[in-house]
């Protein structure tokens, strides 16, 4: 890695440390310079502004959700269940909430659509070849595997993601993808026990 893109990096960790410890609105592109050491001159070099930096720690965030699901491809866990870790891994961690919340606010809405096109555009060719490995063993029975896959994701991310979902919806969600997949009723059935409903609308 180059001198300047190992700062670069480092800026990365530091803003994103702050980013999750004070939150994104409390935290100062001064306090940023400040923590790292830097000229404010060395900051600007490296990002216009702190949104184009917010931006570059959630593409910080991707890759490193992306390196997860990678390693979650290549394990023995059975294909369902498989398919459930991938899509769970690249959502954010809790602690990693206040990022989240920062891109939720009305003035980063075209950062936010533009993220998750994104992480959509680097987990579909992932999950894809999770679906290609379950048809190939008979337990999936389906075609036009990515864009099932980026219907999936939409999908999954839209109804979990603001724990405002019911039990109906989690029902609703285990029926319609193992139709989207084609596999046999049941098959999917233990997302039910996997998804936290502490905070699920009664």
């Amino acid at each position: 890695m180059k001198k300047g893109e190992k700062r670069k990096q480092e800026l990365l960790k530091i803003a994103y440390k702050m980013f999750l410890s004070q939150g994104y609105e409390n935290t100062s592109v001064d306090s940023i310079i400040e923590e790292a050491g830097i000229a404010k001159g060395t900051y600007y070099y490296y990002f216009e502004s702190k949104e184009q930096m917010l931006e570059a720690v959630i593409d910080m965030m991707i890759e490193s959700e992306v390196e997860t699901a990678a390693q979650i491809i290549e394990s023995d866990i059975p294909v369902p269940q498989k398919i459930v870790a991938v899509i769970s891994s690249v959502k954010p961690a809790e602690a990693e909430q206040p990022i989240q919340d920062a891109l939720m606010q009305p003035e980063n809405v075209l950062m936010h659509v533009k993220v998750r096109k994104k992480l959509i555009e680097v987990v579909v060719p992932l999950l894809s070849e999770v679906v290609k490995e379950g048809v190939s063993k008979g337990i999936f029975a389906c075609d036009n595997i990515p864009e099932r896959v980026r219907i999936l994701l939409i999908i999954s991310n839209d109804t979990f993601n603001d724990r405002t979902f019911t039990e109906n919806d989690i029902a609703v969600f285990i029926d319609m993808t193992e139709k989207l997949l084609g596999a046999d009723k049941g098959t999917m059935s233990f997302i039910y026990d996997l998804i936290d409903k502490s905070e699920m609308e009664v």
